[in-house]
């Protein structure tokens, strides 16, 4: 037995070699890859794949065997609205066989199938349609999709742009002055759009379905939709003509080139430290001071971290103090430096000043002493007094 397997085994290692090289003539095996293949009668160039046959309940006589669900979370803002709507929703989805329950405590909804279901994509339908619900789609809107020539798409735009104003700005394009631009969108491409927050809500065929979300994320990207819309217009107008039909529309469709803005020639100080960086050359340290010190970090250097709130009030009013007393100090500094001597330059300033008045302007008047100054000196005090004194004795002895 072992010998009969090993012997055909050998042969046919031996006739795959064989056909590898060749046949018994030398020349090449061809093999027929189309021996397997039939016709298909029920598939032929007129049938139109895209085509949504319609269903009838009579197609599906049992029930489903399992039971399949689906869940989505609501925010917070949209809970009176699905409370006050839930009575339409759960009537909707009880005439196509889809139990359907909101839970206000968790914040979310639910569709799963019965005994009852008849279709089994409705439950997709569902799940769409309480999806576009907690994405602030109106019951009336929202409702459609359970259609079967109506599909929808959430768009999520939050992370395709990092900085949050100019993400506020390229979703304000989209929608356009006084939503004009994404009115032009929906007639032209047959769909309803909805931008909330970080995502769009969109609804309507395949096809418009996928132009818009190129449009989208164009948008997001930094390309203006109104470029887009002005295509679809040409398109719009293109498919009226038979004759265009198999055409390349190439030639009809503008093309648009992106510009890059010119940039801005750095200043003077700001080449010459570029100049002076390359000068250097390259240093893998870190320079000394790439560090900026914190708040406390400075408190904790000082000694003030560690001292009560009455210490620091009032180590502060101290240090408010000692400013003051340097500040007035400098005050009185520069008025002493204000104030002139009665000399030689102060007579001829007086006699300049008698020449102004001749000529008819105003005498230059020398600045007032202060009389801080002449307190402050002890020998003018001194001066005083004994003028005092000489006129008490000269009075004394006339009388």
């Amino acid at each position: 037995m072992s010998s009969s397997s090993s012997s055909s085994s050998a042969a046919r290692g031996a006739d795959a070699a064989a056909a590898a090289d060749g046949g018994a003539d030398g020349a090449p095996v061809v093999k027929n890859h189309n021996k397997y293949r039939r016709d298909k009668p029920w598939d032929h160039d007129g049938i139109d794949h895209w085509a949504i046959p319609e269903w009838d309940p009579a197609m599906m006589k049992h029930s489903l065997v399992e039971e399949s669900s689906f869940a989505t979370l609501f925010p917070q803002y949209r809970e009176k609205y699905l409370r006050e709507i839930w009575p339409a929703v759960t009537k909707a989805l009880e005439a196509q066989g889809i139990a359907c329950e909101l839970n206000l405590v968790e914040g979310s909804m639910t569709v799963k199938t019965t005994r009852k279901t008849r279709d089994p994509f409705i439950i997709l339908k569902a799940r769409d349609l309480i999806r576009l619900l907690s994405r602030s789609v109106p019951l009336a809107q929202a409702l459609r999709i359970l259609d079967d020539d109506m599909q929808c798409d959430i768009v999520k735009i939050g992370g395709m742009v990092r900085n949050k104003e100019r993400f506020v700005k390229r979703r304000q394009r989209l929608v356009g002055p006084e939503g004009a631009t994404l009115k032009a969108l929906e007639l032209l491409t047959e769909t309803y759009i909805l931008v909330q927050g970080n995502t769009v809500a969109l609804m309507g065929p395949w096809k418009g379905l996928k132009v818009v979300r190129r449009v989208i994320e164009d948008c997001m990207d930094n390309i203006h939709p109104v470029y887009h819309v002005k295509a679809l217009m040409i398109r719009r107008e293109l498919e009226k003509d038979p004759k265009l039909k198999e055409a390349s529309w190439d030639r009809f469709l503008p093309k648009f080139k992106t510009k890059n803005a010119r940039r801005k020639r750095p200043s003077a100080p700001d080449a010459a430290k570029a100049e002076a960086k390359a000068a250097a050359g390259y240093t893998p340290f870190p320079p000394a001071n790439h560090i900026v010190p914190s708040k406390l970090d400075k408190a904790i250097e000082s000694g003030e971290y560690f001292l009560s709130e009455r210490q620091r009030k009032q180590r502060k009013e101290a240090e408010r103090r000692a400013k003051g007393a340097t500040a007035r100090a400098e005050k009185k500094r520069e008025h002493r430096q204000g104030v002139r001597e009665p000399d030689a330059a102060g007579a001829d300033a007086d006699d300049g000043g008698a020449e102004a008045y001749l000529l008819g302007g105003a005498p230059a008047r020398a600045p007032k002493r202060g009389r801080e100054d002449d307190a402050g000196s002890a020998d003018a005090k001194k001066a005083r007094k004994e003028k005092k004194a000489k006129k008490e004795k000269k009075s004394k002895k006339d009388a």
